[in-house]
């Protein structure tokens, strides 16, 4: 374990300096993903004005406002490339380069985008989660912050970045075969962004698709982990959604080496 740690931490390093070469093309990605936030708080504060009272399906007005920003936190936390990388790496040759190499094909991809999470962390995890007890507590006049809830949010949105990174993963190994992922891949974060409860809470959905929805995978990406966050789920919830994360974390784990013996054949290098 200790060799594998060594080969893969200059991966790791490779993400930090990437973020940080990179911080104004990054920055600016954030900025337009905080902006698409405040579009979606105001679209939501309409709402709760046309219904005419401070409460809407179960929420009120403050749990709507966390539920919109610690949304767009975990997104960023639990974020992926893995699907949009693979495909610039087929679409231009260089994936030749790393299949070379004498490592792990989807270890490179994840050590990497560990090294982006850790500069995400520092620069917007924490300020933002500062941010949003912050208002709580300037809302309701109580500290909300507790420290076990939020210790089981974190694991979750580890599950929850497995689950993604792993998906993203299987999905970009369609490359081989297609050649061209742009165009699905922006279909496929829209769709995945409706399932996983990013646009519309899943408590808001019929209770039929709801309970559909919930033992999807998507639900583990967003939903669950802010619900946890919130307070929405205690006692059995909490072991029942952490069995639904495990489960499609595995899933997608093994999925992946099954896809990749059986497109790997398919692959033809184009571009440079």
């Amino acid at each position: 374990m200790r060799r594998k740690l060594k080969i893969y931490t200059p991966f790791i390093n490779a993400g930090m300096q990437e973020m940080s070469t990179y911080r104004a093309n990054w920055l600016f990605y954030i900025l337009g993903d905080v902006l698409a936030c405040f579009v979606s708080f105001f679209v939501w504060e309409a709402v709760f004005i046309s219904n005419g009272g401070e409460s809407f399906m179960g929420f009120d007005k403050s749990d709507m406002v966390v539920y919109i920003f610690m949304s767009f936190l975990t997104g960023q936390v639990i974020s992926s490339g893995g699907t949009y990388n693979i495909g610039e790496e087929v679409k231009d040759g260089s994936i030749a380069m790393r299949m070379i190499k004498p490592i792990s094909y989807n270890a490179t991809f994840l050590f990497q985008e560990i090294g982006n999470k850790l500069m995400e962390i520092g620069v917007i995890f924490i300020p933002l989660v500062a941010g949003v007890e912050i208002y709580r507590f300037a809302v309701t006049g109580d500290l909300k912050f507790d420290i076990l809830k939020f210790l089981i949010y974190l694991v979750c949105c580890v599950f929850a970045y497995a689950i993604n990174f792993f998906f993203n993963i299987c999905y970009g190994f369609t490359a081989f075969v297609f050649k061209n992922l742009w165009g699905s891949n922006m279909l496929k974060n829209t769709v995945v962004s409706f399932l996983s409860g990013a646009i519309i809470p899943l408590a808001f959905l019929p209770d039929v698709l709801k309970n559909v929805l919930i033992c999807l995978p998507f639900s583990s990406l967003t939903y669950t982990p802010v619900m946890i966050y919130m307070g929405m789920y205690t006692g059995y919830e909490l072991l029942f959604f952490a069995g639904v994360q495990i489960f499609w974390a595995v899933v997608f784990w093994l999925l992946s080496k099954v896809i990749w013996k059986c497109v790997i054949n398919r692959l033809s290098i184009q571009g440079g």
